[in-house]
């Protein structure tokens, strides 16, 4: 209770945001984004931006890492209202919200029980929620479903325009921990979902997938890989004209740290990546004594070992990773 009251303060005093800047082709360099917004909340990670670039939704998460909450913001004249809850969460653990390619489904990961009349929570399943138009609310949450959910958890959904789901999972045919997996919409449900390839897929653990809307490139994270330069890096991985993957790429030291990254996004109308990292610029000591208030100013500066999003251009990063 403590905690969703502190929650609750922050996002009352919250003010209007200015528009981030979009990164433009020559501003490859990683940044933190909206530092003024989401430097005051305890652990922020994943991220989604609705088609029409008016809409975002984004997962806080509490310092210890545990309760989850899906958190909402909009644009009025360009420029981000205060966040909000979402109108589905704030009671269960939700997380990893994405958009449908059309913006009139958000899909996201919860462990709330499937029935209302069921008061203990369940594994993790992928849900959705639907509205006929952008203006209209949201619908009731709705679970996707077997084959998609099992008994085990599901993380991370990601879509394309054609229908296909990619998300993360361990099932019986893993190729090793978690696997990322792809199924595709047919005749109105989802079809067995498939463990992609071993370019991608290995005996170590892959997951938080993003997957290009047509299907062309893959941006996911991976740990415990021979070019893993800490506890988890970024990787891409393109698909041919034969439907083929090619073998991963670490993303490198302009993107990865000896910190985490995880649950990247990619904004393909403004070609900005989004990302969650949780690399730390607070020294392990001072030159000099520091005062109580330079101490606090440092402490809480956006890279501080908590989770915090950061954005950069793609293009570039698109261009120098793609198989010749």
């Amino acid at each position: 209770m403590k905690f969703i009251l502190s929650i609750s303060l922050l996002l009352c005093s919250s003010l209007l945001f200015a528009q981030s800047k979009t990164p433009g082709p020559k501003e490859e360099a990683v940044a933190p984004f909206l530092p003024e917004l989401f430097s005051q909340f305890p652990n922020v990670r994943d991220l989604t931006i609705s088609p029409d670039g008016n809409q975002m939704y984004f997962t806080l998460q509490s310092y210890r890492r545990g309760q989850v909450f899906i958190v909402g913001m909009h644009k009025e004249e360009g420029k981000w209202r205060k966040p909000e809850v979402a109108p589905f969460s704030g009671r269960y653990n939700d997380v990893e919200p994405a958009f449908a390619p059309d913006g009139l489904k958000l899909f996201f990961c919860s462990n709330r029980p499937l029935s209302d009349t069921i008061q203990e929570p369940k594994d993790v399943d992928i849900w959705y929620v639907e509205r006929k138009d952008f203006d209209s609310p949201w619908s009731k949450p709705v679970n996707i479903g077997a084959p998609i959910n099992t008994a085990n958890n599901e993380y991370y959904p990601s879509l394309t325009t054609s229908g296909k789901l990619y998300y993360t999972a361990q099932r019986d045919d893993s190729k090793g921990g978690e696997d990322i997996y792809v199924s595709q919409w047919q005749q109105g449900s989802y079809t067995t979902p498939v463990s992609l390839p071993q370019t991608i897929n290995s005996e170590l653990g892959e997951f938080n997938a993003f997957i290009a809307p047509d299907d062309s490139y893959l941006i996911f994270s991976s740990y415990g890989r021979k070019d893993d330069l800490g506890n988890g890096d970024l990787y891409i991985s393109f698909r041919d004209r034969e439907g083929k993957w090619s073998p991963a790429k670490n993303l490198g030291s302009s993107i990865n740290t000896k910190e985490i990254e995880y649950c990247p996004f990619v904004d393909t109308k403004t070609q900005t990546l989004y990302f969650t990292s949780s690399r730390n610029k607070i020294p392990k000591f001072f030159d000099q004594a520091q005062n109580l208030e330079q101490i606090l100013k440092c402490m809480n500066q956006c890279e501080n070992g908590l989770n915090r999003l950061y954005r950069v251009s793609v293009r570039k990063l698109l261009k120098d990773n793609k198989q010749p």
